[in-house]
């Protein structure tokens, strides 16, 4: 657009230019013909400050989007940026717990076989129904697995049972485990 509004300049000052020469050498003799190409130069010169006028809006048009571009490029910059930050956490993240799960799984094939046949089948059985959380702490009156409260007459029915005795939430069905926080 710029380019194209100094080129119509030049072309314009390039016409006046030839008519200036004209009307210096003398070659025009004719009063009606002199006053016609001075007509002329005076309309070539208010239409060079209308082009010139226009070049400079241009110009300054261009500034502006030159100036929006760099900041809008310094956002996407700062974006990619912060981008790829957000990404490289997100992945160290499933990494730990890539590596967490890794070595619950490995506790969990180390402790297994010491686990009753028929408690681990009621742990796994339990864990299916409820989405891979088949035993929960007992902690302060209160079952982390479903995490409700249980009441008085549950806490002292779940007290009364032998230590050995595997303990089940009268809410969610889930195992209990007992805690010294267990509130029993």
């Amino acid at each position: 657009m710029q380019s194209k509004a100094e080129a119509e300049v030049e072309q314009v000052k390039a016409r006046r230019t030839r008519d200036e020469e004209r009307l210096s050498s003398g070659a025009i003799t004719n009063p009606k013909d002199l006053e016609n190409l001075q007509h002329e130069l005076g309309a070539l010169e208010r239409r060079i400050a209308t082009l010139e006028d226009e070049e400079l809006t241009v110009m300054e048009d261009l500034e502006i989007a030159e100036a929006e571009l760099r900041a809008v490029t310094a956002d996407h910059d700062a974006l990619v940026a912060e981008l790829e930050h957000v990404t490289a956490a997100r992945d160290a993240a499933l990494a730990a717990i890539d590596d967490e799960i890794a070595a619950v799984q490995s506790e969990r094939e180390s402790t297994a076989p010491a686990v009753p046949k028929d408690l681990l089948a009621l742990y796994d059985k339990v864990r299916a129904q409820y989405g891979g959380l088949g035993a929960a702490a007992l902690r302060a009156r209160r079952c982390e697995g479903c995490r409700l409260e249980l009441n008085g007459a549950d806490l002292r029915e779940l007290a009364a049972r032998p230590e050995d005795d595997v303990l089940r939430c009268p809410e969610c069905s889930r195992i209990l485990v007992r805690t010294a926080e267990s509130g029993l």
